[in-house]
């Protein structure tokens, strides 16, 4: 009695196909083919996420304090308690677009809702507005600077 084509194609040599699973998996292989006349036998696995991890930061030795010399910049002050802070991690830009003209400066007067700088924070620009009214005494922030959620940003007084 004769095989039909279908009963022939339905035979699988397993001893191969785990054969060929063995060399998927003992040289870290995605897929293999082999072509063997009429017959040919693929045997794939989905490749397993590759989760890479970057060692964490290792911090620079602090610098050993210098001692004070009449020629010494003095140390930055503190920033004001009542200085505008950042609601959000981003950049910081101090005009609506480059080479535009800044918000605010130094000096200048502002009214409470004012915009005085731009938070870009996922591709979204988010103004900043003044809380009060007032005079700007400083600008504690530069333009294209990222900023911390929390870091203050301008003193309006």
């Amino acid at each position: 009695m004769a095989e039909s084509k279908e009963q022939q194609a339905m035979r699988v040599d397993t001893a191969l196909v785990k054969e060929l699973a063995e060399l998927l998996s003992s040289n870290e292989l995605t897929e293999i083919e082999v072509e063997d006349g009429d017959r040919k036998v693929r045997v794939r696995r989905e490749a397993a996420p590759v989760m890479a991890y970057a060692p964490a930061p290792v911090a620079a030795p602090a610098p050993a304090p210098a001692s004070p010399t009449a020629d010494a910049a003095p140390a930055p002050a503190a920033a004001p308690i009542d200085a505008v802070k950042s609601p959000m991690v981003g950049t910081a830009y101090l005009s609506a677009e480059p080479g535009a003209k800044p918000f605010i400066a130094v000096g200048s007067p502002v009214k409470q809702g004012d915009t005085l700088l731009i938070i870009e924070a996922m591709k979204v620009m988010n103004p900043i507005t003044a809380p009060k009214a007032g005079k700007v005494s400083q600008i504690l922030v530069g333009d294209s600077q990222p900023v911390e959620f929390d870091q203050p940003l301008v003193v309006i007084e």
